[in-house]
């Protein structure tokens, strides 16, 4: 079985600003556009991780004891990472909720 993946705006948002975020910690004074090569390693991890959510969104941990459904998926990347939180729709959709490093400690 395949599962559709998509995401939220909010998702999709919190993509953009750990993207932002790693440009801007890494541009430092100098004013440059900062390490944009991390950036792009992080979001192609990000990527490569949701993948796992087309076939097999079950085998990702629950986020709350009280929902099957609601799941975390976590992403490696460096020393630490990063936290998908999603939710399985139905037998053919997967939505993608929130996207956070795993050192975040909320989801919006």
């Amino acid at each position: 079985m395949s599962f559709r993946v998509r995401f939220t705006q909010d998702a999709q948002a919190d993509l953009d600003s750990l993207y932002e975020f790693i440009l801007k910690r890494n541009a430092g004074d100098t004013g440059d556009a900062g390490d944009w090569v991390v950036a792009e390693r992080a979001l192609d991890a990000v990527r490569n991780g949701i993948t796992l959510l087309e076939i097999s969104p079950f085998s990702c941990r629950k986020a709350t004891a009280g929902n099957t459904f609601l799941r975390e998926l976590v992403i490696s990347f460096g020393a630490s990472g990063y936290v998908a939180l999603f939710e399985i729709e139905d037998d053919k959709t997967v939505t993608v909720l929130a996207v956070r490093h795993q050192r975040e400690d909320d989801y919006h």
